[in-house]
């Protein structure tokens, strides 16, 4: 037997029911926006990076990750590249977009820790 609030009892019709089922589900989306909201500080897991050279043709092991970020030319906003690299070719990576550098842009270079804790 179902109450109305009130305390009377509710018929059972199929008005009833859908508004059950209306209610019913309005309260899960509730609940899933703040779950979505309590997680939205969490910080995505990174993934393993690469064991090659991001370089075609370079079969050496990564060494580093030189990350790039600037203005995409047509204007979608800030874009971030990048790319894990074996010594050889970090050493001769450079900023290449530099002709759309603005005040957030980056250009680093960080060592990849190696696979075996080191």
């Amino acid at each position: 037997m179902r109450l109305k609030r009130d305390g009377r009892r509710m018929a059972d019709t199929k008005s009833g029911r859908d508004k059950q089922a209306r209610d019913a589900e309005r309260r899960q989306i509730q609940r899933d926006i703040s779950e979505a909201r309590e997680r939205g500080d969490e910080l995505e897991p990174t993934p393993d990076p690469p064991t090659e050279c991001h370089r075609r043709g370079c079969s050496e092991p990564v060494a580093f990750s030189v990350t790039e970020r600037y203005q995409e030319e047509t204007g979608a906003g800030a874009v971030e590249a990048t790319a894990f690299l074996c010594v050889d070719h970090t050493a001769v990576e450079s900023p290449m977009n530099l002709d759309d550098a603005y005040e957030g842009y980056v250009f680093h270079v960080e060592p990849v820790a190696a696979g075996d804790g080191n």
